[in-house]
């Protein structure tokens, strides 16, 4: 089974990470920040990857920890679960409307960590969340996942709208892309023979 579990643990946070890449969308996430745990559930919703996740952070801070932190650790559990990455899609895209918001998203599982973010989110708040967390929150999953990770707003104006398509159009690309290849199920998906 290509699972993992991953526990990160510093002076900000202290997260649990669990996840079933051959899952059902399953979802039980508990960060403390809710407008965060609506996004996480939409990302494990929609790629069909299970996941359960706590997080205890420094909130009378701010958010930034430990949205960080859960991005770090869900990147690391990928790595861990997709092991040599024999087998799998590789690649992954989508298109997602939302309402008047359309985001793409593009992404490599690579090995090799890269994010391009051209997403404006008009306002700084999405109810008491900064929504430059967004950006925090992809850029430690991708560097910490190993994924080359390209996402763009082609349209939208409502900052919720924005986010949300953001989360789900990523979660749809990774779905595709950790999939078996049925046509390849034992190859390394490189000419390098390793990723």
């Amino acid at each position: 089974m290509r699972t993992a579990s991953i526990a990160r643990r510093t002076a900000e946070t202290d997260i649990t990470v669990e996840i079933n890449l051959d899952g059902t969308g399953r979802y039980d996430n508990v960060t403390g920040v809710g407008f965060f745990d609506h996004m996480l559930d939409q990302l494990a919703r929609h790629s069909l990857i299970d996941m359960k996740i706590r997080a205890a952070g420094d909130l009378h801070i701010d958010d930034h920890h430990t949205v960080e932190d859960v991005g770090i650790a869900i990147g690391q559990a990928l790595t861990k679960a997709l092991g040599d990455k024999r087998g799998i899609r590789r690649y992954g895209a989508c298109h997602l409307a939302m309402d008047e918001a359309l985001i793409r998203t593009a992404l490599d599982l690579s090995g090799r960590p890269f994010l391009v973010w051209n997403v404006d989110i008009p306002t700084q708040k999405i109810g008491t969340w900064d929504t430059e967390l967004a950006r925090e929150f992809f850029t430690a999953l991708a560097m910490n996942g190993g994924i080359t990770l390209n996402v763009a707003k082609l349209d939208g104006f409502n900052s919720h709208h924005i986010v949300e398509a953001t989360f789900k159009s990523v979660a749809r690309a990774l779905r595709e892309a950790v999939e078996p290849d049925p046509r390849r199920a034992d190859a390394i998906p490189s000419t390098k023979g390793t990723l």
